[in-house]
């Protein structure tokens, strides 16, 4: 009898998932771009980091990548050793951290203010002001950074002489570097960042602001009793996220805006990794110092991720 129950179950199971399969095949075949393409540039590059233990030479073909000399830790060591390597360190996590202390509550705020205006083409109009700036280039938004700070023709330089203050070369001073970074970024990205916000606020019940204001609760109380409790987990979920990327510092802008007077504060992971494999050959300690730094974004989104399940019974698994 239980083997008959076993065998109807799995009969059950069998015809449930066709019948699934049929219902949703247009779906199925939509996204079956999207999984080849995370296979072939997302998955397959990942047996590459075979090289981080091998002796890897550039010339030695596609076979050289798995069949080079194993040399187990040295490239992992040879970072640590290196006079640079707490400099890397510290700067990738200095300029992750100062722009998730100052960009990630920026998106939150504005979320919350937008959509406190009551005239919807207003809220529309600032809206879309500041998603652009998200869609500029990189190369343009650091180009304009560099002629705005430039020390002889630039904006900010010429209102800083009218106000009798010398001209400072802005991009030559290392202790500048973090709060352009910072600021610049910010300003980018946090009106696109806060769409995720606003749409979690968007789907607040109607009811609930009525009963609040039938309670007697002003604008401030409404904010802080309803419409942050309720986008909370959508908040948590999103820090997570962002601590999952906490060693991840933009390349491009980085590379285009630091310069060897101020790689003291400007000289990340990043770049270090661009300057061992690409101008330097050596693609064993790129992939070395790369999967490092993987393993560390792994281990910190772990760390949160057990600790918001913890505290606040949110998590992403």
């Amino acid at each position: 009898m239980k083997k008959q129950k076993v065998r109807t179950t799995r009969e059950e199971r069998s015809k449930l998932l066709k019948k699934n399969l049929y219902r949703d095949k247009y779906l199925l075949l939509m996204i079956i771009p999207v999984i080849i393409y995370y296979l072939v540039f997302c998955y397959v590059p990942m047996t590459g980091l075979v090289m981080a233990f091998n002796r890897y030479q550039m010339g030695s073909g596609l076979k050289g990548i798995y069949t080079s000399d194993f040399v187990g830790l040295k490239w992992f060591m040879q970072f640590f050793q290196s006079i640079y390597a707490w400099r890397l360190i510290r700067n990738t996590f200095l300029l992750s951290f100062f722009s998730l202390i100052f960009g990630f509550p920026i998106p939150i705020l504005f979320a919350v203010a937008v959509t406190q205006i009551r005239k919807k083409w207003l809220q529309k109009s600032v809206q879309v002001s500041t998603y652009l700036p998200y869609f500029i280039s990189t190369v343009v938004v650091c180009g304009m950074i560099i002629n705005f700070l430039s020390p002889s023709d630039g904006i900010i330089n010429m209102l800083l002489n009218k106000i009798g203050i010398d001209s400072i070369n802005f991009m030559s001073l290392p202790n500048w570097f973090r709060p352009i970074y910072v600021l610049s970024g910010s300003w980018q990205s946090f009106g696109f960042n806060s769409i995720i916000f606003v749409a979690a606020i968007m789907g607040i019940s109607p009811e609930l602001y009525e009963s609040m204001r039938v309670d007697g609760a002003n604008k401030r109380q409404i904010i802080g009793h309803l419409v942050l409790p309720s986008i909370k987990p959508t908040i948590i979920l999103l820090l997570i996220m962002t601590l999952g990327s906490l060693m991840n510092v933009g390349f491009e802008k980085v590379y285009l805006l630091y310069s060897p007077p101020i790689y003291e504060t400007s000289d990340v992971i990043q770049t270090y990794v661009y300057r061992q494999g690409i101008l330097n050959n050596n693609y064993s300690s790129a992939s070395a110092v790369g999967l490092l730094n993987s393993m560390i974004n792994f281990s910190i989104v772990f760390v949160a991720n057990r600790m918001s399940r913890k505290l606040t019974d949110t998590a992403i698994w």
